[in-house]
């Protein structure tokens, strides 16, 4: 006689001796909402999420409405309040889909409840099962035959317990399936888990892009007075401060004997560097293509020619020292690759005797990488990491504004030779003391250390 411990679903040992069928019934665990309650709310929530992403598509093509006209103070405020409007409306996508990912975890719950229920019973029900097969093995085929006197009756009791045997082998199986299952829906509640705290970490950062927004608009009308023609003088003094910097630049360049060997950086057009943006913010560039004329939300990009900004190391000073790319106040600004914030700083803060600000890059972070390449990251309204600190890529280090001589909201992203840089005050060399960025910390490069990011950066 053959004993196979499996799953036993419903052979019942009946005082006749006889094996019968019978399907055990399974309750159901007792939770706030239904099956059917989770998903109509689901579906509640992703008619909210539609809803909330045909506005924030209104927001978006007003936003670029206004980009196309000439920059006054009204435009910039409404440009600002809009750009305000679509990071809430981001935030409630957000928080929906929170909700969303809470009641997934609710139906996950059920699941899981269902399918341990129904192992608890066929594992009393296979007990019970194999106590009986116990029970009737206890009795040898001798003594049966003794007992009953009649060969026939054992062998027809031969022939029910076998085919106990082989629904016991059945029923076993299906309690390993029920197991495997419910491992995949404890699987499923940790991708649950990790995708809700990917979404609260999102709805972090976008509370602080719209705290930068204000910060943003509340210094912009303090700074004019809430007057266009102050405004007006705040913008021409900027483009006034971006020229007197670029030739304060140009001449300490020239004196920084800083060589900078092939060897010591990659190749180009490799792809060692990521988009300093999430891919979210990436494909948004990649849907706006018709908007911008590429699909990365470059609005200025290396060098001054063609030529410029199809090779890595083509830079003469002049023209532009890395690509602009045009986003949202507040945009979370993630590191193009792991590696140490080599420093930070504020030009802002700098000032001539006269009391007139240095614009040049505003708040910007250096990073540090192990490939001889370093990064830099400019015109931001906060900066969320610190000299020393280590930063992985993707990871946000600070986020996208217009501080120093921006004009308009977007991040300044360069690509530097680590061998030919360095972070300095511009008054460390003759030439410099006295102007509005002579006390000014930042980095400075030797002209053959400005790289061309496009050069290295993912396509």
């Amino acid at each position: 006689m053959r004993f196979c411990v499996r799953r036993v679903l419903g052979w019942i040992l009946v005082p006749s001796g006889v094996f019968v069928v019978s399907m055990l019934s399974v309750p159901s665990p007792t939770y706030a909402l239904t099956a059917n309650e989770i998903q109509a709310k689901i579906n509640d929530h992703n008619t909210q999420i539609n809803a909330l992403q045909d506005e924030i598509a209104r927001y978006q093509k007003e936003l670029d409405a206004l980009g196309a006209k000439r920059s006054t103070l009204e435009s910039t405020i409404q440009s600002l309040t809009i750009s305000r409007q679509k990071l809430t409306a981001d935030l409630a996508v957000t928080q929906n889909k929170i909700g969303t990912e809470n009641l997934k975890l609710d139906q996950l719950a059920l699941a899981i409840g269902n399918k341990q229920n129904i192992i608890d019973a066929q594992q009393s029900a296979a007990a019970s099962a194999l106590r009986a097969m116990n029970e009737a093995d206890a009795v040898s085929p001798f003594a049966s035959i003794l007992d009953t006197g009649r060969l026939a009756d054992v062998w027809v009791e031969a022939d029910q317990i076998d085919q106990f045997n082989r629904a016991l082998e059945a029923h076993i199986t299906e309690l390993a399936n029920a197991k495997a299952d419910l491992a995949v829906t404890h699987d499923a509640v940790a991708a649950a888990k990790a995708q809700l705290v990917s979404l609260q970490n999102d709805q972090i950062s976008q509370r602080r892009s719209l705290d930068a927004n204000r910060s943003t608009q509340k210094t912009l009308l303090a700074q004019t007075r809430n007057k266009e023609s102050t405004y007006q003088s705040l913008i021409a003094d900027k483009q006034a401060a971006e020229k007197s910097f670029e030739q304060e630049l140009l001449s300490l360049q020239s004196q920084l004997n800083l060589i900078v060997h092939p060897g010591s950086i990659p190749k180009a057009n490799i792809g060692v560097l990521s988009w300093p943006f999430s891919n979210t913010i990436m494909q948004q560039c990649a849907a706006r293509a018709g908007y911008f004329g590429n699909s990365y939300c470059i609005t200025q990009y290396f060098g001054t020619t063609p030529f410029a900004t199809a090779n890595p190391q083509i830079y003469s000073g002049h023209g532009h020292d890395g690509v602009d790319i045009g986003v949202p106040i507040g945009t979370p600004v993630r590191a193009a690759l792991s590696g140490t914030v080599l420093d930070t700083g504020n030009t802002d803060l700098a000032h001539d005797a006269a009391g007139r600000q240095c614009y040049s890059f505003g708040k910007w972070i250096m990073l540090a990488h192990a490939n001889g390449l370093n990064t830099m990251y400019a015109h931001l309204s906060e900066i969320d990491v610190s000299k020393g600190q280590s930063v992985t890529t993707g990871q946000i280090i600070g986020y996208s504004g217009m501080t120093g001589y921006a004009t308009g909201p977007h991040l300044h992203f360069g690509v530097y030779a680590a061998e030919g840089t360095k972070i300095m005050t511009l008054g460390q060399f003759h030439g410099v003391s006295g102007t509005r960025c002579a006390n000014a910390t930042m980095p400075v490069a030797t002209i053959s250390a400005y790289l061309n990011p496009l050069s290295y950066l993912i396509n």
